[in-house]
Parts: C-alpha cells; sequence; structure tokens
C-alpha cells in the first residue's frame, strides 16, 4: 500500500524507486461490436497504438469512468490485470518483458504488487504477448 495516490505510471515509478517502464498499466477500451471490454497491459514508458490494438481484437474505441467499473470492478486509476468482475478481452504489451519485475496496480490507486512478466499471461487467462505500443522514436 502506497501512502498516496499514483495516478499516473510516472508518479508510480517515482515512490516505488523503479524505472517508468516497470509500471504495468492496464488500459481498457470498449469492443465496439459486442461491447465487451479489452484489456491491454502495457509498458508504463509507451503508448498503446489503438490500430495495432483494433487489428488483433476488432474496432475499439474509449471506455469512460462507469464502462470500466462496470466491466473490472475497478475505478480507472486501481484498474488490476487480474480479478476483473467479467472477464476481458486481454494484450499483453512485448514491451514489458525488457524487466525483471513489473508493478501493476491492485485493484485500488494506493495498491500495487510487484510480478515477473512472464507470470502475466497464466494470470490474466493465457492472454497473449503482442506489440501493441507505438514506435519508439530513435
Amino acid at each position: 500500500m502506497l501512502d498516496d495516490a499514483c495516478r499516473t505510471a510516472q508518479e508510480a515509478a517515482d515512490v516505488l524507486g523503479v524505472a517508468v517502464g516497470q509500471i504495468a498499466k492496464s488500459i481498457i477500451f470498449r469492443r465496439k461490436a459486442d461491447d465487451v471490454a479489452v484489456l491491454v497491459v502495457t509498458s508504463g514508458d509507451r503508448r498503446v497504438d489503438e490500430k495495432k490494438v483494433d487489428a488483433l481484437v476488432g474496432k475499439t474505441g474509449r471506455a469512460d469512468a462507469d464502462f470500466v467499473k462496470s466491466r473490472t470492478g475497478f475505478s480507472i486509476g486501481g484498474v488490476s490485470p487480474v480479478g476483473h468482475v467479467t472477464k476481458p478481452v486481454v494484450l499483453i504489451d512485448a514491451e514489458l518483458f525488457r524487466f525483471e519485475t513489473v508493478w501493476a496496480a491492485a485493484g485500488h490507486p494506493h495498491a500495487v504488487f510487484p510480478l515477473r512478466p512472464q507470470d502475466l499471461p497464466a494470470l490474466t487467462g493465457g492472454a497473449p504477448v503482442a506489440d501493441v505500443v507505438q514506435a519508439v522514436a530513435a
């Protein structure tokens, strides 16, 4: 449990004393075809490329706070990659595998937990590891 809420990957990294890339962000999208939640677990120093996500799971759109809460059981800022109310479609950012340990939200803006990126696929129901982020500028 952290003393203060960490609502950004940078804030969490600063408090934990780790690289921002070690923060496993859980981003929720709304798949348009069937209104299913799509969870993208991405490295804190990367931005999700929505076109890459859409190519893998079908057309998605932004998920508002009510959608996120109803599908995951978590409020934005504390969405965990595990323990969702309804099973989302999950994609795991390959960039997380640069690190031995990453830190993820544990269902509350003050709570985090460490894990190995290699454990994410099994913990999220066999989710695929994919290239889902924007290219990094040289």
